[in-house]
């Protein structure tokens, strides 16, 4: 942890109960609101970094322990019988469960006296970025940004109900997203204010350091596009 970051678990009254949540606290004690929405491998050592990352840029972030109804804080690896619970746990997610805690925790963070009146985002990445974008259109927050979120071009309905600005991130070799998938993104989000950008050489988890597939020069790029677009929109 870095010391100018304050973080802890804090608990969450959802509509169908507590569940927590962990916070990272800029250096100034106050800031825009963020939702981070982790992988498919709970809020982990690597999504907790990235929680105080963005705190140390000036965001007051919020990681929602997704599958608190299955395993609380559940914190898994990326492969072996970690990747195996990890696609148990997502396939298991119920959808309605999901959205239901999702606009408790933007519910939340808007509450909280370090955010006050200021704007509030999301980001996310895989299961997260498919929750980054169902955000945006599903509840009030300010702007989005989704890494390499999986499912997404099986929910382009939702991109008309799209208010605020969105921001997409592809690696050219994920397999699970194919450029047909990202191309519908790009022509489904058409006319609002939603870069996507691909990025040649990554792969899928292309920003996570503990992944095989980390890409360090995909990963800063994105990290630098990222927060300059919710910098702008959300201070």
């Amino acid at each position: 942890m870095n010391p100018a970051v304050s973080s802890r678990w804090t608990p969450i009254a959802g509509s169908a109960g507590e569940f927590d949540a962990y916070l990272a606290l800029p250096p100034s004690g106050a800031g825009p609101g963020l939702l981070l929405y982790q992988e498919i491998f709970g809020v982990n050592e690597h999504i907790r970094a990235v929680a105080e990352q963005y705190a140390l840029d000036g965001f007051v972030v919020l990681a929602p322990d997704v599958f608190w109804q299955q395993q609380r804080r559940v914190e898994l690896g990326y492969a072996g019988p970690d990747m195996q619970r990890a696609r148990a746990l997502a396939g298991g997610a119920q959808r309605d469960a999901l959205l239901r805690d999702l606009a408790d925790g933007v519910k939340a963070l808007r509450a909280r006296p370090e955010v006050g009146a200021r704007r509030v985002g999301a980001i996310g990445y895989c299961m997260g970025g498919r929750l980054a974008f169902n955000a945006a259109a599903l509840t009030d927050i300010d702007a989005a940004v989704a890494y390499y979120g999986g499912g997404i071009q099986d929910q382009l309905a939702l991109a008309e109900r799209i208010r605020c600005p969105v921001m997409f991130h592809y690696g050219a070799l994920d397999a699970h997203i194919p450029a047909a998938a990202v191309q519908a993104v790009r022509q489904a989000m058409q006319g609002k204010d939603a870069p996507v950008h691909v990025y040649d050489g990554a792969d899928h988890g292309f920003n996570c350091w503990a992944r095989a597939s980390y890409n360090a020069e995909a990963a800063a790029l994105a990290h630098g596009r990222s927060l300059a677009f919710l910098a702008e929109r959300l201070f």
